[in-house]
């Protein structure tokens, strides 16, 4: 890279840094915890999509909240799976941060349980090129939206039959296809549950998010139907292979007002996981560097109570 480029990319990374007011550290002395912290992307969405920042100043900025692990999202680099030159250029941000590559969300690539075989052969195949971005990133695993038609027994034995044709592909690239609580039967406890019993494939698992239980949600966008999150999280606990810990509401104690982290913490060591936990601040209460420091805070707390 010419000087000229390499200062006008470091004056950008420092001025996004400083429009988000990031001034704080996401880690505690590792033998303090019994998991590591990585920064979910989503927390930057407003500003990402608003192009106050630039998918590539992400690593930089994850460095000076102190986390030491990335989770992207591809909505944010959608056409760039397989550009070798720019997953070489996220490879080189996160080296120099000194930060490690974790996972890719996947969305936007169809229904991995459509009734329909032709169209769900090909969102299988739609996700390939993404299990090899992840595997070029050093990634150890991509996230998919377990979604599709039909009954929940139709939907269970179509993304049965898709989840294992996938991570067959992965395991080729050591990568892992992990399933996330992410809305519709996916946020049923008893049927990801019974998903899982079924799956063959040792690199397939779960990514159990603290609040993503919403089964059914109205016209506004309300949620009219919601499953027990702590007896989803520990259904889905046992099949993790990464955690995500959502928030969105924190009262005056630094607590977050609908989640009991304390005890959603236990049930994660109790579980015996100790890999990533990411944090994923995704209200409007505060700003997005500041929801990632309130989210982190209860995170780490919580962890060393645990």
């Amino acid at each position: 890279m010419k000087r000229r480029d390499f200062i006008i990319k470091t004056t950008q990374a420092s001025a996004a840094l400083s429009l988000l007011g990031a001034h704080t550290a996401c880690t505690a002395k590792k033998n303090e915890l019994f998991f590591q912290i990585s920064l979910a992307q989503w927390s930057l969405h407003k500003s990402l999509f608003a192009k106050k920042i630039d998918h590539l100043d992400f690593a930089a900025i994850a460095n000076k909240t102190g986390c030491t692990g990335l989770e992207y999202v591809n909505s944010f680099f959608f056409d760039k799976a397989k550009n070798i030159a720019y997953l070489n250029e996220m490879n080189s941000r996160a080296k120099a941060e000194g930060i490690e590559n974790v996972l890719i969300m996947i969305d936007r690539e169809g229904a991995i349980a459509d009734s329909d075989k032709k169209k769900r052969i090909q969102t299988i195949e739609n996700h390939y090129k993404w299990v090899d971005a992840a595997h070029h990133l050093g990634c150890h695993a991509i996230r998919v939206n377990l979604s599709g038609d039909g009954t929940p027994e139709e939907v269970a034995n179509a993304g049965i039959e898709s989840l294992n044709t996938l991570s067959e592909y992965a395991a080729q690239a050591n990568i892992n296809v992990l399933v996330e609580n992410h809305g519709g039967l996916s946020s049923n406890g008893d049927w990801m549950q019974s998903v899982f019993s079924h799956i063959k494939n040792e690199n397939c698992g779960t990514l159990p998010d603290f609040g993503n239980f919403c089964i059914h949600k109205n016209k506004q966008k309300e949620c009219i139907e919601e499953y027990d999150r702590y007896k989803g999280m520990e259904q889905l606990l046992p099949f993790a292979k990464a955690v995500s810990a959502k928030s969105n509401t924190f009262l005056e104690n630094g607590d977050e007002k609908n989640i009991d982290y304390y005890k959603i913490m236990k049930m994660v060591k109790k579980s015996g996981y100790k890999g990533f936990i990411g944090v994923e601040y995704e209200g409007s209460q505060h700003e997005e560097i500041e929801g990632i420091e309130l989210t982190k805070n209860l995170l780490i707390k919580a962890g060393k109570l645990a």
